[in-house]
């Protein structure tokens, strides 16, 4: 059930996730709003992708965190999807032994609605998959295989794509393809959540940042705010 235009697409109030004794997240408040793309940025072990496998669906925590109105918690994955959430998760979770066709297929197995027309869009995109749409996705490189990964997501006509580090370990020719691709994801009116680390690559893209560190967001506002905040300089310059 969607919400009015005026209500974020996602909000997170007062959300804590633990680890057994060990809490992950603590007290963390985030809103998103439909269109924008927020970067999640911050070190290491800060809770970045415990952040995003919540939102996700994928961890039990305390406080809300609502998609369109809708309680992670009490959904299940396939009703996210078909309410247009994807999350396109840092370790892929690629079908090693399927084609790269049959990969990206898989993205629209709830919504085969103008199937191809997604796939031509996607090899638009990322014309090194449909050189190797025949190709095994296991015999990719890990760019290709990062690029497998979004355009899969894209399959699924998404309102709300989550991306947990889409820039890690690229090569910098690979890293600028997929700019490119997000920078034309936007421009479609997606929202973005994008979780990163590369923070070179989240003030590119990012509309609003969040710096998570310790399990706490400890700044948050416009880009061009944080680029001049004492404590994101110092962790961009670390």
């Amino acid at each position: 059930m969607a919400t009015g235009s005026n209500e974020p697409i996602l909000s997170v109030s007062d959300l804590t996730v633990s680890y057994g004794k060990v809490t992950a997240l603590n007290d963390v408040n985030l809103e998103v709003q439909r269109g924008e793309t927020i970067g999640v940025i911050g070190p290491n072990g800060a809770g970045k992708s415990t952040l995003v496998d919540t939102i996700g669906g994928f961890l039990e925590y305390e406080g809300s965190v609502t998609y369109r109105g809708l309680e992670v918690a009490e959904n299940d994955t396939p009703t996210l999807i078909e309410n247009g959430l994807f999350y396109c998760t840092e370790r892929r979770n690629l079908f090693g032994q399927m084609s790269v066709e049959q990969n990206l297929r898989l993205g629209s197995f709830l919504n085969d609605d103008g199937e191809e027309d997604r796939l031509a869009e996607v090899f638009e995109l990322f014309p090194r998959l449909e050189e190797r749409r025949t190709q095994e996705a296991e015999s990719l490189s890990g760019g290709e295989q990062q690029m497998l990964s979004l355009g899969r997501g894209l399959m699924s006509d998404p309102e709300f794509l989550i991306l947990d580090e889409p820039s890690i370990g690229l090569a910098p020719v690979v890293l600028q393809d997929i700019s490119e691709a997000l920078t034309s994801i936007r421009e479609l009116d997606v929202t973005i959540l994008l979780c990163e680390q590369n923070l070179t690559f989240a003030l590119e893209h990012a509309d609003r940042l969040a710096l998570l560190e310790n399990g706490r967001v400890q700044r948050s506002g416009t880009t061009a705010e944080l680029q001049s905040d004492d404590l994101v300089e110092s962790y961009i310059g670390g």
